[in-house]
């Protein structure tokens, strides 16, 4: 599985060839498929670049958005994925809202895991799975010591119960379920994430290297976060 690591001099140049990356995929999954499964990250580097998409012309009705993961808290708290990519694009763009596929989370973790699943039953490979990077190395609301769901027989969604990082209560897409895309892209910025993307070169095993898609993975790094990556 390739790992392709792209240095970005600034955060001008990561957000515009995100961008670039984002039209790829989706021009790629409508002239195939005529839809464009996009699956989306929380964090501040992934807001700018909503900011951006919701700026854009794009056929908005041939894309599906789904959520990598979420925490378990009320629909309207400022902390859940779903409203900060409404507030940033989903709901500034014609977009339909039954395009949109937030993760029930409000009802507790084991419930909406299992809700989710069965949402993406019918979904084959995303078209884009949008993946940011903990300093421990976490990705999405999969963390160190916990279930990855990485084995072949695991589930789409994992229910996870005791995050290191609050809310303790959370909702995921397994390692497996997010590996069944034909573009991942991680987002990586910021001098805290230095030892975590050395981790990663050396090959130890980190929540986000369990993210093994076929076509292997692109991740865009800021000098802060890449250290000695040239």
């Amino acid at each position: 599985m390739h790992t392709r690591w792209q240095l970005v001099d600034n955060e001008a140049l990561q957000l515009a060839e995100a961008l670039e990356r984002v039209r790829r995929a989706e021009a790629e999954a409508i002239a195939e498929r005529g839809v464009f499964h996009f699956v989306l990250a929380g964090g501040g580097t992934p807001r700018r670049l909503y900011q951006a998409l919701a700026g854009e012309a794009h056929d908005w009705s041939r894309w599906q958005v789904w959520f990598g993961d979420e925490r378990c808290l009320p629909p309207t708290d400022p902390e859940r994925n779903s409203r900060m990519a409404s507030e940033a694009w989903l709901g500034r763009v014609n977009l339909p809202g039954t395009n949109v596929h937030p993760i029930p989370a409000e009802l507790g973790a084991r419930e909406a895991a299992e809700d989710y699943g069965r949402a993406l039953a019918g979904v084959g490979a995303f078209d884009l799975v949008l993946l940011g990077l903990g300093e421990d190395g976490h990705t999405a609301s999969l963390f160190p010591g916990h279930d990855w769901g990485e084995t072949a027989d695991a589930p789409d969604t994992l229910a996870v119960s005791d995050a290191p990082k609050p809310p303790p209560e959370r909702v995921s897409l397994s390692a497996r379920r997010l590996s069944r895309a034909r573009r991942v892209l991680f987002l990586v910025t910021g001098a805290g994430k230095r030892a975590a993307v050395a981790a990663w070169r050396r090959g130890e095993a980190i929540p986000a290297a369990a993210i093994r898609p076929d076509a292997g993975v692109d991740i865009l790094l800021d000098a802060a976060a890449s250290g000695d990556l040239s």
